[in-house]
């Protein structure tokens, strides 16, 4: 009988420590899946970071839900892009989060961001004479901040797309292991191991879609709102231009006739949609110019959370870029 009693406390006791070890753990809560999906790699067999923005939900005008909050409330660590992406997270963060801790990616990785290009209608030029050869492409620039030259300090001005590189992810994921090393240094271990880990996966990530979309990037396209200048710079690709200027005003007859005249007099091969929005203007757009028509996706609407979302979305853009331009 004592034996058993015995047990039974002993078997108390070590429920108990699990369940506090298990609580220790930071609890992260990321805006978009791409991110969340670096989080998750660098929390890797410690916990899970809970994701706010699923399914084909745009951060753009996104709307807070009550449990979105609730969860923001309770955070540990908040880690989203900034204000110039997430703009409904801004007043959320100042009024409900004021316990967490908040990891802005677009203020830490502002010597890492280019300016956002004017308008929509980008000029070919641009690429071919190989305007963005400023920004090394090998990894040692991305490391050692070789883009110093575009840090602002009016974030407006900047832009803030900044997952679709593979090697500014790499930047991510050390950000994101050196607070949680901070903020929970008895596993300082198991996130270092894992952001090295992940680091080398995303080099790797990036030398595969470089060979890729070789065959491809000298071909020009357009694409339905200026959120690939990332992706664009690291694998030389060709985008002129975007559809539309603001994703959350519908583009005028006038701006859909420029578009249509900037397809056919720079032979851009396709126009790409994206699910966030509706296809149907692209659609439009195409109507009478002979190009194609793709998808491009930069958050993963149909991927599955965790830790290879992101390698699946970038896999997967430059898939469709491919198959699309060939």
């Amino acid at each position: 009988m004592k034996r058993c009693l015995l047990s039974l406390v002993l078997l108390f006791v070590f429920c108990s420590t699990l369940q506090a070890d298990q609580h220790a753990a930071p609890r992260v809560v990321v805006s978009i899946k791409p991110i969340h999906a670096l989080a998750a790699a660098v929390m890797e067999g410690v916990g899970d970071p809970q994701l706010i923005i699923k399914g084909a939900g745009s951060p753009h005008g996104y709307s807070l839900r009550p449990s979105e909050a609730r969860m923001l409330a309770e955070a540990d660590l908040v880690v989203w892009i900034g204000e110039g992406l997430e703009t409904f997270l801004a007043q959320p963060l100042e009024n409900l989060a004021v316990q967490a801790d908040h990891l802005t990616l677009a203020q830490a990785l502002s010597s890492h961001m280019l300016p956002i290009r004017d308008g929509g209608a980008w000029e070919r030029h641009a690429h071919d004479d190989h305007a963005h050869d400023d920004h090394a492409h090998d990894n040692h620039a991305h490391d050692n901040h070789a883009h110093d030259n575009h840090a602002h300090d009016n974030q407006s001005e900047l832009d803030h797309h900044i997952w679709t590189s593979p090697l500014v992810a790499k930047e991510i994921v050390e950000l994101i292991a050196d607070k949680l090393v901070t903020m929970d240094p008895t596993r300082a271990a198991k996130y270092r191991a894992n952001a090295v880990s992940t680091r080398e996966r995303l080099d790797q990530l990036y030398q595969d879609v470089k060979a890729q979309v070789q065959p491809v990037a000298s071909v020009p396209y357009l694409v339905f709102h200026d959120a690939y200048q990332y992706f664009e710079r690291d694998f030389d690709l060709s985008a002129v231009g975007s559809v539309t200027i603001d994703t959350e005003r519908t583009p005028g007859v006038r701006r859909v006739n420029d578009v249509r005249e900037k397809i056919v007099a720079l032979n851009a091969r396709a126009v790409f949609s994206e699910p966030q929005f509706q296809s149907r203007l692209v659609d439009t757009v195409l109507e009478g110019t002979g190009a194609g028509a793709g998808v491009l996706d930069p958050v993963g609407a149909d991927l599955a959370e965790g830790p290879e979302a992101y390698f699946s979305l970038i896999r997967t853009m430059g898939k469709n870029i491919l198959s699309t331009l060939q």
